[in-house]
């Protein structure tokens, strides 16, 4: 796997631009705010089909774009995926309501949906504030898993997208009984929630095995990188928190794992059909409490993801140099995985990483992606990096959405 060119126009700073990618190792260097973190997003949004800083598609269309006839923005890469050669292409023009606008996916200059150019270029993105992964809420979590996921398994992208929909017709038809103030043990609610119920544990279960079943591979190869990470000091561990007991421990005990006192968590795999009966079971047993909330309580959509080291959660209690090496193990244990299942390394984008670690981690850091066959990296400073990392990568310099070749030696 291999992206050989990008080429931007109106994307955010870049007004145009035609990059060729000619060895594994890319070094971009420039001042904060030059447009280097905007050049990792094109990248990764030709991977993912979403922009990962911005809320509507508006927000990455360049001002410049508005001395054009009709404003518009385009991504596009050529790239080499086991042999095959492929342009992927996103195009974003204005809707007729000029508020917003319409995002069109090509694959070799032909119409696709947006689920089928995900997990084709993969890639594995590594932020500054991926701490965010450890001190913030769970929607970050939730987020990371669907990215990773949704790359390696299409399947997971469908029953994800599936289980969306779902939810959004089922929390307005609550909504609905709500406002006409229903008893919840009236037959026409069992009638009404019935179809979505079933339909919302069949997605949901699916979603909800696969996160799980993901984090047990997962944190065997996290532990050992963030082992290597800490220099054996600390003992990574991955639990994925749902909201209701699947079926892996008692009642009790699922008690005492949510409130945090219970810290060994179920290393065995979930199955779908069982997640589907206990979630069954939940949303029959809790019918009451949701239509008073007018919204779905439980299910994969308010589940969490637990970080503890040395049995502690680092979001309550780890320091920030523990949570930021905790976040860079989950990012390296995921490019191992993507490997192992897809069968071919993923591209690896790293932007301005290197500023937040010491020297120990930077080597280490390094090392652990050394064999990567193509990895794209930005700084602010080339001291950043060796000497001898310099002389192997193609350095540019990025200048106010320009990027220019240069000797960095």
């Amino acid at each position: 796997m291999f992206l050989h060119r990008l080429r931007l126009t109106h994307f955010r700073n870049y007004r145009q631009l035609d990059l060729a990618f000619e060895t594994p190792w890319t070094l971009l260097q420039g001042s904060n705010a030059q447009g280097k973190t905007n050049l990792l997003e094109a990248i990764f949004m030709l991977a993912t089909s979403k922009a990962i800083h911005a809320t509507q598609e508006r927000e990455i269309v360049g001002w410049q774009a508005q001395e054009e006839p009709i404003p518009y923005s385009r991504v596009s890469g050529d790239v080499q995926i086991d042999g095959r050669h492929l342009e992927l292409e996103i195009i974003l023009t204005p809707r007729e309501d000029g508020l917003n606008y319409t995002k069109q996916i090509k694959i070799n200059g032909a119409p696709k949906r947006a689920m089928d150019m995900v997990g084709l270029l993969r890639a594995v993105l590594f932020l500054p504030e991926d701490i965010k992964l450890v001190d913030g809420g769970p929607t970050e979590r939730r987020r990371y898993l669907d990215i990773a996921l949704c790359q390696i398994d299409r399947s997971y992208c469908q029953a994800l997208s599936s289980f969306q929909r779902i939810l959004l017709q089922r929390n307005n038809l609550l909504k609905r009984l709500r406002e006409q103030e229903v008893s919840p043990a009236a037959p026409a609610v069992d009638a009404q929630l019935a179809f979505w119920d079933e339909k919302l544990a069949q997605q949901g279960a699916r979603v909800m095995a696969r996160r799980h079943n993901f984090l047990l591979e997962l944190e065997a190869i996290a532990s050992e990188r963030h082992a290597m990470l800490s220099s054996d000091r600390e003992r990574l561990a991955l639990h994925y928190l749902p909201s209701f007991n699947p079926g892996l421990l008692s009642e009790q005990e699922f008690t005492l794992w949510r409130q945090g006192l219970l810290t060994e968590a179920p290393r065995r795999r979930l199955d779908e059909e069982q997640v589907q009966a206990a979630y069954l079971q939940k949303l029959a047993m809790r019918r009451a409490r949701e239509l008073t909330a007018g919204a779905t309580l439980y299910g994969p959509h308010r589940d969490d993801l637990r970080i503890l080291v040395n049995d502690r959660d680092l979001r309550i209690y780890g320091s920030r140099g523990q949570q930021r090496s905790a976040a860079l193990s989950l990012k390296l244990a995921e490019v191992r995985v993507m490997a192992q299942v897809g069968g071919s390394a993923p591209l690896l984008l790293l932007d301005d990483v290197m500023s937040e670690l010491d020297a120990e981690r930077r080597a280490m850091l390094l090392a652990a992606v050394e064999d990567a066959p193509q990895v794209i990296v930005t700084t602010t400073d080339w001291e950043d990096f060796t000497p001898e990392f310099r002389r192997r990568a193609r350095c540019f310099r990025v200048c106010s959405g320009i990027v220019e070749a240069v000797n960095s030696e």
